[in-house]
């Protein structure tokens, strides 16, 4: 017995490409200060930045951290000011949201420094182009078992930070809205 398969017509002409479809996106995450009290003398050796759909992302490496061990208070502020000296770091963008991980970014026994970053310099490595949200990036300081970053996004965003074994994750939406 042979079966017969049903073939559909295929328009000469392809139809037009249905409209982009929307992305759900996360909300809920708010614009307040988020902090979690840990520390950890493993150092920052890394900062890097992603693109996604509905956010952008800022991972700050600590490799050998555990996930409970990430301190970090994050949270908006109209100026960034260096630790330990106070001076002003400018951060471009419509808003600067302050970035501090209880992590050096120096080896505590040797004083030698784990990750190049700069005061006042952008983050080495980190290329903004093409970002919705993210618009600045600055190394502030690693004083006293902290690394502080300044990231300078279009507009106060809501933002969440994620901890990870071996990373600390802040993730910026690109909008209030639930969806893109």
């Amino acid at each position: 017995m042979t079966a017969t398969l049903g073939v559909a017509a295929v328009p000469a002409v392809a139809a037009p490409v249905a409209a982009a479809q929307a992305v759900a996106c996360p909300t809920g995450w708010g614009s307040l200060d988020k902090t979690y009290l840990s520390s950890t003398s493993t150092p920052v050796t890394n900062v890097r930045t992603g693109r996604h759909d509905c956010y952008d992302r800022l991972v700050i490496d600590v490799p050998g951290a555990a996930g409970d061990d990430l301190g970090y208070s994050v949270g908006y502020v109209d100026t960034l000011y260096q630790d330990g000296s106070g001076r002003v770091i400018p951060v471009g963008g419509g808003a600067i949201l302050e970035v501090r991980v209880n992590a050096p970014s120096y080896d505590p026994e040797t004083g030698a420094s784990t990750y190049p970053g700069r005061a006042g310099q952008p983050l080495p490595g980190v290329n903004l182009t093409g970002y919705l949200t993210f618009r600045d990036t600055r190394f502030a300081s690693s004083f006293e078992g902290q690394t502080q970053l300044g990231l300078g996004v279009r507009a106060r965003l809501p933002f969440r930070v994620l901890r990870l074994d071996g990373h600390l994750v802040v993730d910026v939406a690109h909008s209030w809205t639930a969806t893109r």
